[in-house]
């Protein structure tokens, strides 16, 4: 969740550390602060926006330095408070450090410290990782030693970016499960969670990996494996624009990549289709593994696992395997069955998901066959599984996904087709049907992102800016559409909201239906068209408000039964939900402003949940 950027070089730190910090806000932070080494450690950190801290450090000219770290703090162990921000200093001042993760073990590491001699002032397990490794160094006399004892003796999740006093020319870095990424510029060098917080300084990075260490200066580095032997790495060029990772005109990120959604979904798509089929060559699945195959899990966390619930229905209808789409935080403790036989597709935009990498490794780990669907190249997931498909989105900095989302729906669709390809389950003509609406996708989102479409949905939010409780209904391919719309209200305009499958409203919820309430009822299936009508009169005779989502094509139905409508074109009836999401998107996104929210930024979340 936190952001750390770590420079070392001839510049002075603090503005390129305020900089780095202010391309990673959208990861979610409650405080900031940096550490700039100038014949000791010169530290500031405020709670509160970013800007605080720059406004405090004169935009970084007050910390004068040619070394240092800089942290924006998502709140775990401890309140926010200046005191909780990072960095963090050891007792007797030899270390300073930043710190992305959660040290799982740290109440009794902080009473063996503690009766070893070391204070606390914060109430964080990142004093704890402090200290640590100061009273080893201390013990030791050898930082590098000390540090590699630290991550065996500490539990959990943890990227440590590490200044010593005694080594003013030098800076050390450490991961396990959190990310973290090595920067090589010219005469200076670089550590940052990631790429956007450096991209203005340098295209050359390595990706660590879990265990991984780097010894830097601001003229070279040396990197050490879990073992401790030094190994070499060869850095990736990132080929993207920092302007992909900017507002590019738009009021915020989240609406700039609402509209991105067209070319992301081409990028996704084009390239896996040639000569009319599916290609996805680096897939070592064969069609003898897929025949092997006797059920699938789809993993994920928040949006994603609703990307994963439209995967059922359509994995199950195009390769007649059951599907069983499991929340990442619950998986490993239903005790799932998994052997050779088993698919365990994980689904994270960062790749980096705390839950579902601890899913990916426990399936790994029962000789499950793995498959990886992530947007960031070079991630923990997409190393870790045994196959993996990038999405393709390009950078996404809103909190609220849209673009990843989307990208992750289409994913979903061109392997269901090529494993149904490979098995032989879908017919010619149906293939073929396929190909061609996915291929159409990206120009039919266009058309639902007219200035007149967008115009109407930003009316009727306005209208709906006050409703305190909306419900969102839908049969089959439309409830996890319905789940997924609910939850962007929910992230950021803080309405109260929930998705109930059309048909159980009878059994419960209808209770809570009252004059007004809104109700969003989501009618893309056509063959139960009709059936979700009955569920919007029902709730109408108990005084709702309904706005319906459905194709085009049913407009003159659909608009005898609810009050307004969003109307999107009619594609594959499998396909349907990459259309209805994006109007509600694009709901949620006016909801929250015409509210006053944050909408980029939403309160308590984060973009990349590196902590369980």
């Amino acid at each position: 969740m936190c952001g750390i950027v770590g420079y070392l070089g001839k510049q002075q730190a603090a503005p390129i550390l305020l900089d780095g910090l202010a391309k990673l806000e959208y990861r979610g932070y409650d405080s900031a602060g940096v550490c700039v080494y100038n014949d000791g450690f010169c530290v500031s950190k405020t709670v509160g926006r970013l800007m605080n801290l720059s406004s405090k450090i004169d935009g970084g000219a007050a910390l004068t330095g040619h070394m240092g770290i800089g942290h924006t703090r998502w709140a775990t162990h401890g309140a926010p408070s200046d005191v909780n921000s990072h960095p963090h200093i050891a007792t007797n001042g030899k270390i300073g450090i930043v710190h992305n993760g959660i040290i799982e073990n740290y109440l009794s590491l902080k009473l063996f410290l503690t009766e070893h001699g070391k204070t606390f002032l914060s109430d964080t397990d990142t004093e704890v990782a402090a200290n640590l490794i100061e009273y080893l160094y201390e013990e030791e006399g050898d930082l590098l030693k000390a540090v590699q004892m630290a991550a065996k003796q500490m539990e959990g999740s943890y990227a440590l970016g590490i200044m010593c006093i005694d080594r003013p020319n030098a800076m050390l870095a450490v991961k396990k499960d959190s990310p973290l990424i090595f920067g090589f510029g010219e005469g200076e060098n670089f550590i940052a969670s990631d790429v956007p917080a450096i991209l203005k300084y340098t295209r050359k990075v390595v990706y660590l990996n879990d265990g991984d260490m780097v010894d830097f200066t601001a003229d070279g580095a040396t990197f050490y494996n879990s073992l401790g032997e030094e190994v070499s790495k060869t850095p990736e060029n990132i080929t993207w624009e920092l302007s992909a990772a900017e507002k590019g005109g738009y009021d915020h990120f989240m609406l700039k990549e609402i509209h991105e959604q067209p070319k992301a979904l081409r990028n996704t798509i084009c390239p896996r289709i040639k000569d009319g089929r599916v290609r996805m060559d680096y897939l070592t699945l064969t069609e003898d593994d897929l025949r092997g195959i006797r059920r699938i899990y789809i993993v994920a966390c928040g949006s994603a696992y609703y990307a994963g619930y439209h995967g059922k229905y359509i994995l199950e209808k195009i390769c007649r395997i059951p599907v069983e789409p499991m929340l990442a935080s619950e998986f490993r403790y239903a005790d799932p069955i998994l052997d050779e036989h088993t698919l365990v597709i994980i689904i994270s935009q960062s790749g980096e998901t705390a839950d579902t990498l601890a899913a990916l490794r426990q399936a790994n780990s029962l000789g499950a066959r793995t498959l990886g669907i992530v947007n960031v190249v070079g991630s923990a997931i997409a190393k870790a599984a045994t196959d993996v498909i990038y999405t393709w989105a390009g950078p996404e900095i809103a909190v609220a996904t849209t673009k990843a989302y989307s990208t992750q729906l289409s994913v979903l669709y061109l392997l269901a087709l090529y494993m149904g390809d490979l098995m032989g389950t879908l017919s010619t003509e149906e293939y073929d049907a396929m190909i061609c609406a996915l291929q159409a996708l990206p120009e039919q989102i266009e058309q639902t992102l007219t200035a007149e479409k967008l115009a109407a949905i930003k009316d009727m939010a306005y209208d709906c800016r006050d409703n305190h409780d909306v419900f969102f209904i839908g049969r089959n391919l439309d409830n996890p559409t319905c789940m997924e719309g609910s939850l962007k209200l929910k992230e950021i305009a803080y309405v109260h909201s929930e998705a109930y499958a059309a048909g159980e409203l009878k059994h419960g919820p209808i209770s809570l239906i009252e004059e007004n309430t809104l109700v969003v009822a989501v009618a893309g299936v056509e063959e139960l068209f009709d059936k979700t009508m009955s569920n919007v009169k029902e709730v109408k005779a108990r005084g709702a408000n309904v706005l319906g989502v459905t194709t085009e094509n049913m407009a003159e139905e659909i608009c005898k039964t609810v009050d307004r409508c969003l109307l999107v074109p009619q594609t594959h009836p499998l396909l349907q939900p990459s259309l209805n999401i994006v109007p509600l998107q694009v709901f949620s996104y006016y909801v929250a402003l015409a509210r006053g929210c944050d909408v980029d930024k939403p309160r308590n979340l984060a973009k990349s949940v590196t902590v369980e």
